[in-house]
């Protein structure tokens, strides 16, 4: 049995590795001594690509410390039933875990920082009143639909607010390197959604409406007591349930929000969300989809029953290319509602994700392209390699299947290709991005546009990874809970798979993650989870841009169907994973 325990870290300095990431750009090219060497058809990286370099460190210690994490204190329900107010709630302890090598004492006085970033996951940012959206599945599922969804954007904002705060990294006082968002960025490959993450994640003013910009054209204020309508005195089933009526919020929510930008360079990796129209039908078939995402008619409503019916085949995977849903909305055309067309609800292409990352004007504190180049536009992929710092490179993969549905698997080149760099960087350490998790790459559908190519499952990304010593950690999310896995394989190479919370459900969550060489032997993985800048109590006459985050925090945990369980248990949050230095 693993023993697990709570802990407390010791104060800390900055070390000479530190130092050298604070420094500034370090070059990969051959004469840096680095081993990173992209090939042209594989589109990994340039060889002119920057370190991530971070904010320099403090005069003075900062670590450890607490304030602005969820070591500190974590949004949660006061006392009552029904709709419930969040409040002040006590902290997560930080947990040991030593499943894969055993915690030696002294460490805290000994260690040194390999490198220190933020993770962010499952953002969702969502144009709510696009017309291919699936609302009407409520009527079946009533987590289908959630009533804070309008509130994406302030919400994100929040959370770029919160790291821009932060005072290095929690356990070390490190600098943080960069942050890394591991996919599903935006919610229903829309291009409204891709312009507004870019400028949530660089800085920028975002309007986050379509359509009529007069007014709001959606569910919430259709009238109908499927939804919640927040600006009618009208009662309807989430009122029923103790939800509020907010004059004015439909207003407020698709008003102009500006974003700071990340005070840290930031990287990109694609999820099914970002790939997939509604991150489940393949890629761009149907251009009677297409057509209708930029149109003017809009379903809102379907029975229980034909509601149920669509949803299993999107859970099933019976119709990856999108032909049932096509038909699904010739059959229900009478029943569905006019808004206003707007062509930037077009669904966003590979290459146009990969153009928004390049394009100067949402460069932020860069990298350039945010971890993809030019190199990945020619060879049409979406996957690269980058040095974090002197000791550890990054790798971002490509889980999302081209031919449909929302689990995930990757192509027999882009796996040759994580063999080979991991080789070719055989004496640094490795941390893994990805979007889906180890068991969520279940889907090996074919890909459409490499018919020819195989695709491959979770467990044989494991397997690779744990052929190679010295990969540390596969970060990843799409399962919307806290989760971390231990790899063990044999001959004692062994790796930690962190998967992190959404920010679209509660908790809504964002994680620190530092490694450090233990100088016994061992080396340990921090993981520390923070929430938004937003205060958890809500006051429901501000609907400022702050007050919007805080109560897209409050409605996200009252949400009909609700998972309760997303932040997972103890040893998946604040933790020190130990494992043996490879």
């Amino acid at each position: 049995m693993s023993r697990t325990r709570s802990v407390a870290t010791s104060t800390q300095g900055v070390h000479r590795r530190t130092v050298l990431a604070a420094a500034g750009a370090v070059s990969l090219s051959a004469g840096a001594g680095y081993a990173l060497r992209p090939t042209d058809s594989q589109a990994a990286t340039t060889a002119e690509q920057p370190v991530a370099t971070s904010r320099r460190a403090a005069p003075a210690p900062l670590a450890p410390y607490s304030r602005g994490t969820t070591l500190a204190s974590v949004a949660a329900p006061l006392s009552g039933s029904g709709y419930r107010r969040l409040g002040d709630g006590p902290g997560w302890k930080r947990v040991v875990r030593d499943e894969l090598a055993a915690p030696k004492s002294g460490r805290a006085g000994r260690r040194t920082t390999l490198a220190a970033f933020v993770q962010f996951t499952d953002l969702h940012l969502m144009d709510v009143q696009h017309p291919l959206r699936l609302e009407f599945l409520r009527a079946h599922d009533p987590h289908a639909w959630r009533p804070h969804e309008a509130l994406t954007v302030p919400g994100a904002v929040s959370l770029v607010e919160r790291v821009n705060a932060l005072r290095g990294a929690p356990v070390t006082g490190a600098p943080l390197h960069f942050v890394m968002t591991t996919g599903d960025n935006t919610d229903n490959n829309a291009h409204s959604e891709l312009e507004w993450f870019m400028k949530v994640m660089s800085g920028g003013r975002i309007t986050p409406d379509s359509g009529d910009p007069r007014h709001y054209e959606g569910v919430q204020n259709s009238g109908l007591k499927l939804y919640w309508q927040p600006g009618s005195t009208a009662r309807d089933g989430d009122k029923a349930l103790g939800f509020p009526y907010l004059k004015g919020f439909l207003a407020a929510a698709t008003r102009e929000v500006r974003s700071p930008g990340l005070n840290l360079p930031w990287y990109s990796t694609v999820g099914n969300h970002d790939s997939l129209p509604l991150g489940c039908y393949g890629s761009h078939g149907d251009p009677y989809l297409t057509e209708a995402a930029i149109g003017g008619r809009k379903l809102m409503s379907v029975s229980a029953a034909d509601a149920r019916k669509l949803q299993d085949t999107i859970k099933k995977a019976t119709d990856p290319k999108g032909v049932g849903y096509r038909d699904f909305l010739k059959a229900h055309a009478r029943s569905m509602r006019q808004v206003t067309p707007d062509e930037k609800r077009a669904p966003y292409t590979r290459a146009d994700y990969l153009k928004a990352h390049l394009d100067p004007a949402h460069q932020g504190l860069g990298p350039a392209g945010h971890g993809y180049s030019s190199a990945n536009l020619d060879a049409d992929t979406q996957y690269y390699a980058f040095r974090v710092s002197e000791d550890v490179i990054g790798i971002s993969l490509d889980t999302t299947d081209p031919g449909g549905h929302y689990e995930g698997s990757v192509g027999t080149a882009q796996l040759k290709w994580l063999d080979r760099t991991l080789k070719d960087n055989k004496d640094s350490y490795a941390v893994v991005f990805s979007h889906h998790t180890s068991r969520t790459m279940t889907n090996t559908r074919p890909d459409p546009g490499r018919p020819g190519e195989r695709r491959h499952n979770g467990a044989e990304v494991v397997s690779v990874l744990s052929s190679h010593p010295r990969v540390l950690a596969w970060v990843n999310g799409h399962i919307h809970r806290n989760d971390i896995t231990p790899h063990q394989a044999s001959g004692g190479r062994s790796f930690w798979e962190i998967s992190t919370a959404s920010h679209v459900d509660f908790p809504q969550l964002a994680r620190v993650v530092e490694l450090v060489d233990n100088k016994d032997g061992t080396l340990s993985v921090f993981t520390t989870l923070v929430e938004s800048a937003a205060p958890h109590r809500t006051d429901h006459a501000d609907l400022s841009q702050t007050g919007l985050a805080a109560l897209y925090r409050e409605l996200s945990y009252n949400a009909p169907g609700a998972n309760k369980a997303l932040a997972g248990d103890a040893v998946d949050r604040n933790t020190e994973l130990v494992l043996k230095k490879g």
